[in-house]
């Protein structure tokens, strides 16, 4: 037996991703899950510490912009990401583990945004959470309307996706 094939090796994880050794022993380690390329839950700032992640919610009917924009805030932002479908499952995914921002688009069938915003700024768990607007209304008249919601800022879509989380971060402040 040569010595690599001798070696541990990766093990597939349930998201297809895998999970070398030497990151496996680290992430029980520190009693973390590994997911895809990043410890859940961890992440590293500017200067390499480690710092926690970002938890986003993102609330859109629309399969192809909740997909691309977990796929930019998790690989690319290196946040934790949930998503749902529609106002409804938001509210309940947003107050069973209170995120530190909600992604929510404006139209969507059922409880639309503005709507879904209400109750998640009427429950006590969810009011001071940040919401930042997904939409594709961009016209002055639209954006108007949107303008005297409290929210933390507006996102028009199609939105890029490289840019995403820094977007997001600088509505909301963060460095």
């Amino acid at each position: 037996m040569t010595p690599i094939d001798s070696a541990p090796k990766s093990e597939l994880q349930a998201d297809n991703s895998y999970l070398t050794p030497n990151r496996r022993e680290a992430a029980h380690r520190n009693g973390r899950r590994w997911v895809g390329s990043r410890l859940k839950g961890r992440g590293r700032n500017g200067g390499g510490e480690m710092v926690d992640a970002r938890r986003v919610l993102v609330v859109d009917d629309d399969d192809s912009i909740r997909e691309v924009a977990e796929v930019a805030l998790g690989l690319v932002g290196g946040w934790d990401v949930a998503t749902a479908t529609c106002g409804s499952e938001g509210l309940e995914r947003a107050r069973a583990d209170v995120p530190d921002v909600i992604l929510l688009d404006v139209m969507m069938p059922g409880m639309d945004g503005p709507t879904t915003l209400s109750h998640l700024k009427a429950d006590p768990a969810t009011a001071s959470t940040p919401v930042v607007l997904l939409t594709a209304k961009v016209r002055a008249g639209e954006r108007r309307e949107l303008d005297g919601l409290d929210v933390a800022g507006i996102i028009a879509k199609p939105f890029d996706p490289m840019t995403l989380a820094t977007e997001v971060s600088g509505l909301l402040g963060w460095s």
